[in-house]
């Protein structure tokens, strides 16, 4: 990444540097709590001179290095991990209650009114509503306070 002093830095050019970070602490360069400080130094920082200082102590990554890291981040699926602890909360709580019903409508030797549609339904739907707009699936970075 060519770095021109007094250029102000991009968004981009942050988030390869923290996964450059990112690289050295799982090479053990960095401890966790040296990478969270430099990591909260690269988001507050402005120009690109000052992105250059935060790596200015570590090596140069290799093209093999540069090139493992994104592969490394990628997960597989388009589900941020969010979504799925709530969809595994969702289908948790759903069979939770159809057991209860079921037992409910065992011990009264009939089916009863089937209640868990209720919690199953509207939660489902809402969650399902999130994933095909794409609502909070990319949260936007937070603002720093500094313009």
């Amino acid at each position: 990444m060519d770095i021109t002093p007094g250029t102000r830095a991009s968004d981009a050019e942050r988030n390869a540097i923290v996964a450059q970070l990112g690289t050295h602490l799982a090479d053990g360069r960095l401890d966790l709590g040296e990478y969270d400080q430099r990591v909260a130094k690269v988001y507050a920082t402005t120009t690109r001179d000052e992105l250059a200082v935060v790596l200015s102590d570590l090596p140069p990554l290799t093209k093999q290095q540069q090139a493992a890291a994104p592969a490394e981040r990628k997960s597989g699926t388009r589900f941020p991990i969010w979504q799925r602890i709530e969809a595994g909360s969702w289908l948790g709580v759903s069979v939770i209650v159809l057991v209860i019903w079921g037992l409910i409508s065992l011990t009264a030797g009939e089916l009863t009114y089937f209640w868990p549609m209720w919690v199953i339904g509207p939660w489902g739907a809402v969650l399902v509503f999130r994933v095909i707009t794409g609502w909070e699936a990319d949260p936007p970075l937070r603002d720093s306070g500094q313009n």
